[in-house]
C-alpha cells in the first residue's frame, strides 16, 4: 500500500508546472536588478571556493578564500549589483558558475538562478504557497537552497521539497512532506535546510502521527528520484537547524537537531547512521518554555566532541561520544546560548553572539576544554549621536580573517583572541532589521541579504553583491 502511494505521488509530478522550458538559457537582466560596475579581476593565486550550502563549503561558516579586500573604502566595499528580493531569510548559494536564491515573490516560493557577477537571471522556478506566519514575521522560506552537482534541493515554509536541474530549472521531482507526514505549521512554518550526503537527501521532517504521540522525525530520500530510503520515528519534531553529516569516532553520522512545536516542549540531538537510519544516540536538549525553538546547527569540535546550543533556558553544552556513539556531557554553559548562528571555533575557543533578544546579546569567548567564558563584550559604540551594536550577529571566517554582519546591517572585521576582540574596520552597509542571514563568500565577492526595508535609504529587501577582491 505504501509503495502504491509513492508511485501515485510520482505520477502526479508530471502535472506540476514550472516557469521555464527546461532548456539552458542565456542570463538576462530583469526588473528589480541594478548593475553598478564590474568587479576587479581575481588576484593572481587567489584561492576560491564554491558556497553550495548556507553555512558554506565546510558547513561551519568558514571558507578557504584568500586575497580578499584589505582596507575598505570609507563607504564600504564597492557594490557590483543589487536585486530587490521577495520575502524570506534564505542565504544565496553558489556552484558551477551559478547563484541560486530562494524567496517568496507575489505569493509564490521562487527559485532564481543568477549569474554571480552580473545578477542577470538564467531561469526562474516558482510554485504558489498559502502561508501566513502566526507571529507576524515574514511568510517567506526559512531554509536555503542546497546545490549538489547538477541539482538543487529546496524545502519551503509549507514543507514542499523540490529537486530542480541547476542548468535549466526543470523540475526533477517533488515531495509534499506535509501531505506525506502530517507536518504541523510549527511556530514559524517549516524551516530546516536539507542536507545532501552521497546518494541521499537527509531531512528533519518533523511529522506527527494522527494520535500526536509520534511521527516521522527524520527521513532520507534518494536524491535522484525522491524515493524514501529510510525513516526515523520519534516524538521530537522539526527544528530550524540544518542536519549535517560528520565523522565521529571514525564513522560517518548524521547529526540532527530535532525540536518542534509540542506540549511539553521536547527535542534535542539525534545521532543517526545516514546509510540505514539507525539511531545511535538521543540526547534531550530543549528549554521547558513552550514558545522556544532551536535554530543552531551542531558544531563538530573534533572527531569525538560536538557542541549544541539553545538560547531560551539551557544555553550550550559540549558532548563527547564513546566508541558506541553514545554521548555524555562534558560541560554546560547557560551563558553561551546562541539563538541561530553556530559559533566559530578557533584554536580551542568558541566565539559567538549569545543571547535571546537585543539588547541583551553579548559577544563572548568560551574555552572549549572547560566551558568557561573568558570574556564578554556588548559591542556597543557611539556613532551618529546614538548607541549602536551588532546584537545577534553572524560570524564568517575566511583564512585568518574574521568578518561580522550585525543584525541591522553593520559589517566589521575583527581580530579575536582569548584576551578580547579588536574591531579592525567597520562600516554600515544599510540599516535594516532582521538581517539574520549569514553572508556568503564566493570567488572574492561578498553577498549580503537584508530582509526588511532599509531605514536609511527606504530601499526594500535586497540581495547585494560587493567587490571583496584584493588588489
Amino acid at each position: 500500500m505504501y509503495a502504491l502511494k509513492i508511485l501515485t505521488r510520482f505520477a502526479i509530478l508530471g502535472l506540476v508546472s514550472f516557469c521555464n522550458s527546461g532548456v539552458a538559457q542565456e542570463a538576462k537582466p530583469f526588473a528589480g536588478l541594478t548593475f553598478h560596475a564590474a568587479p576587479k579581476a581575481l588576484p593572481a593565486g587567489a584561492i576560491t571556493a564554491d558556497w553550495p550550502h548556507f553555512l558554506g563549503p565546510k558547513h561551519d561558516a568558514t571558507s578557504s578564500e584568500t586575497k580578499l579586500l584589505g582596507i575598505w573604502p570609507a563607504g564600504g566595499p564597492k557594490k557590483i549589483w543589487e536585486l530587490t528580493t521577495g520575502e524570506g531569510y534564505a542565504c544565496p548559494v553558489f556552484s558551477a558558475g551559478r547563484l541560486v536564491y530562494f524567496h517568496r515573490v507575489d505569493g509564490k516560493e521562487t527559485v532564481d538562478c543568477l549569474d554571480p557577477e552580473t545578477g542577470r537571471r538564467f531561469w526562474r522556478f516558482d510554485t504558489p504557497v498559502a502561508y501566513q506566519d502566526r507571529y507576524g514575521f515574514s511568510p517567506g522560506p526559512r531554509s536555503s537552497a542546497v546545490i549538489d552537482g547538477d541539482r538543487i534541493y529546496v524545502a519551503g515554509v509549507t514543507a514542499l521539497l523540490h529537486c530542480l536541474d541547476l542548468k535549466t530549472g526543470k523540475l526533477l521531482w517533488r515531495r509534499d512532506l506535509t501531505a506525506d507526514y502530517q507536518i504541523p505549521q510549527y511556530f514559524f512554518g517549516y524551516g530546516p535546510t536539507p542536507f545532501v550526503w552521497k546518494d541521499r537527501v537527509i531531512v528533519n521532517v518533523g511529522g506527527k502521527a494522527r494520535d500526536e504521540t509520534s511521527g516521522t522525525c527524520v527521513a532520507a530520500f534518494d536524491k535522484l528520484t525522491g524515493k524514501t530510503l529510510w525513516e526515523v520515528e520519534d516524538t521530537w519534531g522539526a527544528s530550524y537547524a540544518s542536519p549535517i553529516v560528520a565523522t565521529i569516532r571514525g564513522r560517518e553520522v548524521a547529526l540532527v537537531i530535532a525540536a518542534g512545536d509540542s506540549r511539553p516542549s521536547a527535542g534535542g540531538l539525534l545521532t543517526i547512521d545516514p546509510q540505514t537510519g539507525k539511531v545511535y544516540d538521543r540526547f534531550p536538549w530543549r528549554a521547558k518554555v513552550f514558545e522556544s525553538v532551536i535554530a543552531g546547527t551542531p558544531l563538530v569540535v573534533d572527531s569525538t566532541r560536538v557542541y549544541i546550543s539553545e538560547t531560551y533556558e539551557k544555553g550550550g553544552t559540549l558532548l563527547e561520544f564513546d566508541e558506541n556513539l553514545k554521548s555524555k556531557q562534558l560541560w554546560t554553559q547557560r551563558g553561551f546560548g546562541l539563538h541561530w548562528m553556530m559559533p566559530l571555533q578557533i584554536d580551542g575557543h568558541l566565539y559567538g553572539f549569545a543571547g535571546r533578544n537585543p539588547p541583551d546579546t553579548e559577544f563572548k569567548c568560551l574555552e572549549v576544554a572547560t566551558g568557561k567564558i573568558l570574556w564578554s563584550d556588548d559591542t556597543r559604540f557611539q556613532e551618529s549621536g546614538r548607541t549602536q551594536s551588532f546584537f545577534r550577529a553572524s560570524l564568517l571566517q575566511a583564512g585568518e580573517r574574521i568578518f561580522c554582519l550585525g543584525e541591522d546591517g553593520l559589517l566589521a572585521e575583527f581580530a579575536l583572541t582569548p584576551k578580547g576582540t579588536v574591531t579592525k574596520q567597520r562600516v554600515r552597509l544599510f540599516q535594516a532589521a532582521s538581517t539574520w542571514t549569514l553572508p556568503a563568500l564566493h570567488r572574492g565577492l561578498l553577498y549580503v541579504v537584508h530582509n526588511e526595508r532599509d531605514a536609511l535609504s527606504g530601499s526594500p529587501a535586497r540581495l547585494i553583491c560587493y567587490d571583496f577582491r584584493g588588489e
